[in-house]
């Protein structure tokens, strides 16, 4: 079983202390992502002069956004995935079908080639035989 991590980390100029199950280095990940849209926000004048409580809930609605626009992008990798592992599937299985069919295509060439050949011998045994029967 995995050990839980504290780790103290700084979200927007205070300690807080995280536990949990994940690196000390994805809970440092995590808080500077926290950060980054605290920062981004407070670039805005507009959110500045929103109330303490607005502005909490407007990074939790962008946090929120974030976390269903990556979820949408995660469902769609996936269905593109599923999309190219069947094309593969169906690629390798028409490339099996092709490699009988080469095989077979193979095989009745080289069964022609041998009958060619006997035809071949019959044909020298026979102008053979017709050279003979004109003496």
């Amino acid at each position: 079983m995995a050990t839980k991590t504290d780790t103290e980390v700084i979200i927007g100029g205070k300690v807080f202390t995280l536990s949990g199950y994940e690196s000390e280095e994805y809970l440092q990940k995590v808080a500077s992502y926290i950060n980054n849209k605290v920062a981004e926000y407070n670039k805005v004048d507009s959110f500045k002069r929103q109330s303490l409580d607005t502005q909490n809930v407007l990074l939790q609605l962008n946090i929120a956004d974030d976390y269903f626009k990556a979820k949408k992008e995660i469902s769609r990798l996936e269905e593109e995935l599923q999309a190219k592992e069947k094309e593969m599937y169906d690629l390798k299985h028409e490339l099996i079908a092709s490699q009988i069919k080469l095989e077979n295509t193979e095989k009745t060439v080289h069964s022609l080639q041998a009958e060619a050949n006997e035809n071949a011998k019959k044909i020298v045994r026979m102008e053979t035989e017709l050279k003979e029967f004109k003496r």
